[in-house]
């Protein structure tokens, strides 16, 4: 198969995986694939995965990519709180949790992490289009919280809490603190929620 008919068949999928294509052509010749990475047409983003080259400037196509090549995940953490402004850092790394084990990869779309939580954690996200079509799932604002606070325990005073750098105009106007305190009660750990509650006092109610 030449490049261009292929490009034009898979170019609006954006990511892709071997078994994707065999399922399109059972008899689709993957050597191609190693001959189109070396000539800079594709990038291979994990085992069996790759993405078009020309993509590489496209806005969200590493958050896209996040949720294609390992799944189920969602972005959280620290990369969707900077996301949503609540943290001044720029996402440097794609930060997602999922109900599979911990996994990291790095590829020419970025640096991706993914840490474990339990399956019945795995709720409260929703789904963000991408520009050029299709979508990816990212933590809401308050299941973010909670998701870091329950990975990272050692948020636990409030000078810690202060460190994180939330803006305080969105955690005093913006936070649904109904929600961020169901969310954490729904993890059925005591410890998380004194954690969350002291987030609350420790930027809420100065």
């Amino acid at each position: 198969m030449d490049y261009l008919h292929f490009r034009k068949q898979w170019l609006e999928v954006g990511c892709f995986s071997i078994y994707q294509l065999r399922a399109w052509k059972n008899d689709f010749d993957g050597n191609a694939l190693s001959r189109w990475v070396k000539k800079g047409y594709l990038a291979k983003i994990r085992q069996d995965w790759y993405a078009f080259c020309e993509l590489l400037g496209e806005p969200d196509m590493a958050r896209f990519i996040a949720g294609k090549i390992y799944s189920p995940s969602y972005i959280s953490l620290h990369a969707a709180l900077s996301i949503y402004g609540i943290i001044p850092e720029a996402v440097t790394q794609i930060t997602c949790v999922t109900s599979k084990r911990t996994a990291s990869y790095n590829n020419a779309f970025g640096r991706f992490h993914y840490q474990t939580i339990k399956p019945e954690l795995f709720f409260g996200y929703k789904q963000e289009p991408v520009n050029r079509g299709g979508s990816y799932l990212i933590a809401e604002p308050e299941k973010a919280i909670v998701d870091l606070l329950y990975l990272f325990p050692q948020y636990s005073t409030p000078d810690a809490m202060r460190e994180m750098r939330f803006d305080e105009w969105w955690m005093r106007e913006e936070l649904n603190r109904d929600v961020l305190t169901t969310y954490a009660k729904r993890t059925a750990k005591k410890t998380l929620t004194s954690r969350v509650e002291l987030l609350i006092n420790t930027y809420c109610n100065d």
